[in-house]
């Protein structure tokens, strides 16, 4: 197996997800990170974090030096079958009001905004008014 990597389906390199079998996806390739759980500069939990899924973002964004990425290769175990990786969740935004309703509500808040305080402290000076003795 010299120059021949296993290549690996999605759902068996996910269920290496813990501190003590950890496999990452990373480009395409697995990496078998757990031996280098302990000294990752990040902590183990950053690791344990991005299992299960893709990591590339996550590896690219934090903008690792070259010699990390040479470091990796002694982790890299094989390849990852790409047509076993779920596909991306697309986002889905947050359902909303109405744009009319929307403003309406929004006038409605600075409306209360202003009277609740004003309310308030004419109940106070209201109850001194009929509680203070002469």
């Amino acid at each position: 197996m010299a120059g021949e990597k296993k290549v690996f389906g999605f759902e068996e390199v996910a269920k290496h997800n813990v501190a003590k079998d950890c496999w990452l996806v990373i480009a395409g390739k697995v990496y078998d990170v757990t031996p280098f759980m302990d000294e990752h500069p990040g902590g183990d939990e950053v690791l344990l974090a991005v299992t299960g899924k893709d990591a590339t973002s996550d590896f690219e964004d934090i903008g690792h030096s070259e010699s990390a990425r040479e470091m990796m290769e002694k982790y890299h175990i094989g390849e990852i079958d790409a047509s076993t990786i779920p596909a991306k969740r697309t986002f889905v935004p947050p359902q909303q009001a109405p744009h009319g309703q929307a403003k309406d509500n929004d006038l409605l808040i600075k409306i209360l905004q202003f009277l609740v305080p004003i309310l308030i402290l004419g109940l106070a000076f209201g109850i001194r008014h009929y509680t203070k003795s002469d």
